[in-house]
C-alpha cells in the first residue's frame, strides 16, 4: 500500500517539527522580575453636544467599578459651569449622564475614579 504524496509530505513535516530542539521552539519572551501588568479599568464614554444640552453614555467593560462624573464648562461667562454628581459604573453596566448651560456650550469632561 502506498501513502499519497500529500500525506507523506504531512507526515515528513510533522516529523521534522517533533525532532526539533526545545530551544528552537518559539516561546514567549516573557523577562524575569518584570513587574505585572494593572489591571484593566476605565469606561468608555461617548459624548454628543447638541445646542446647550450634553448627552454622555459610559460603558465600564472591566470588573472594576468606575465612579465618573460629568464636567461642563459653559461658553458664557454669565453662565454656571457644572460638575455633575459622581455616579458608580460597575462591571458590564453603561450610564447615561446629562447636562445644560443657558446658551453655548464651551467643553465637556469626564472624570474616572476607580472604586476599592
Amino acid at each position: 500500500m502506498r501513502l499519497s504524496r500529500g500525506l507523506a509530505s504531512l507526515t515528513v513535516a510533522v516529523a521534522l517539527v517533533l525532532s526539533l530542539p526545545y530551544e528552537a521552539m518559539p516561546h514567549a519572551r516573557v523577562k524575569h522580575g518584570d513587574p505585572p501588568l494593572p489591571p484593566l479599568f476605565g469606561t468608555e464614554c461617548r459624548t454628543a453636544v447638541t445646542g446647550s444640552h450634553v448627552v454622555v453614555y459610559c460603558h465600564n467593560p472591566y470588573v472594576a467599578t468606575d465612579r465618573v462624573r460629568l464636567h461642563i464648562e459653559c461658553a458664557r461667562w454669565w453662565d454656571i459651569d457644572t460638575d455633575g454628581d459622581p455616579v458608580d459604573v460597575g462591571p458590564a453596566l453603561t450610564v447615561r449622564l446629562t447636562g445644560r448651560c443657558w446658551k453655548e456650550v464651551r467643553s465637556v469632561w469626564i472624570s474616572h475614579q476607580k472604586v476599592s
